[in-house]
């Protein structure tokens, strides 16, 4: 039977078009590569080129052998990356959100419910997110929408409310409810790293002035200072909003998120403990 790194060596002819280029890349002996190939003849038992004086060219079964070869290469990066997947999430939880918030309040859960095993966690984009799951990168996303997908286990996490957090001094500061639009164009402290409501944030408010703070730095200047922020009614129903500061609420249809837990059927049964924490789980 032929060996992988034949079929390796036939997609390097095929993308270099000469022996010489392709040993080149391989990092073989022109000789050596020839070799080979006729032994992957030998093994099939057709003839995959066409040889003329100083001239090699795949005939049709060599580029059909060609192209088998390259979805055989596909197939064996797949397994390997699906094995290695597997292996990782024997030993460690890796979670992907979309947002900080989950990610406040998962990891934690998970260190307590499994203390044998790593707890790693990132924000992503929703897309990146999404595919990590289909290809076993992560055995936790969490969306801001719902997905049905074959394969995919979707249920609802929890909500995220956003406010404004302002200066009792500021204009605004008696108003019950507030659009974005009618901060947009000041000045704003903003947290980093906010995941899809940094997207929000920009399109709803795309005259204003973020100032970007790292999460401790946030906290310090939010305290002292004169300009607005966002805060959200995870931290408030913790009563952790600075005293100097009025919370009203963003009216903005987008400011009001509903997450959603998505996992493997197969990742419910390794987390059952963690699924039986989730209210509509």
């Amino acid at each position: 039977m032929f060996e992988i790194y034949q079929l390796e060596q036939l997609l390097a002819f095929a993308e270099y078009g000469t022996l010489s280029g392709a040993a080149e890349r391989l990092h073989l002996s022109q000789p050596a590569l020839s070799r080979s190939m006729q032994r992957l003849e030998a093994e099939l038992q057709v003839p995959l080129f066409d040889r003329q004086k100083n001239k090699i060219t795949f005939n049709e079964n060599g580029r059909m052998a060609a192209e088998y070869a390259r979805q055989i290469m596909e197939k064996c990066q797949d397994m390997i990356g699906r094995v290695q997947a597997f292996d990782r999430s024997q030993r460690t939880i890796l979670i992907g959100s979309c947002a900080p918030m989950p990610l406040w309040e998962i990891p934690p859960v998970l260190s307590d419910l499994y203390p044998d095993r790593t707890i790693s966690s990132e924000m992503r984009e929703n897309d990146v997110l999404l595919q990590g799951l289909r290809d076993d990168v992560y055995q936790i996303i969490i969306l801001p929408y719902p997905v049905e997908e074959p394969g995919i286990s979707c249920v609802k996490y929890g909500e995220e409310h956003l406010y404004f957090s302002l200066p009792p001094a500021h204009p605004l500061s008696g108003s019950k409810g507030l659009y974005m639009r009618d901060l947009n164009g000041e000045t704003m402290l903003l947290r980093n790293r906010l995941g899809f409501w940094r997207d929000v944030t920009d399109q709803k408010m795309p005259d204003t002035r973020f100032l970007e703070q790292e999460d401790l730095a946030f906290e310090e200047l939010v305290k002292s200072s004169a300009l607005p922020s966002f805060a959200t009614d995870v931290v408030l129903r913790r009563d952790e909003s600075p005293a100097n500061r009025v919370n009203i609420p963003i009216l903005d249809e987008e400011a009001n998120v509903t997450y959603y837990c998505l996992y493997k059927p197969h990742g419910r049964n390794d987390l059952s403990a963690f699924f039986k924490t989730l209210p509509t789980a």
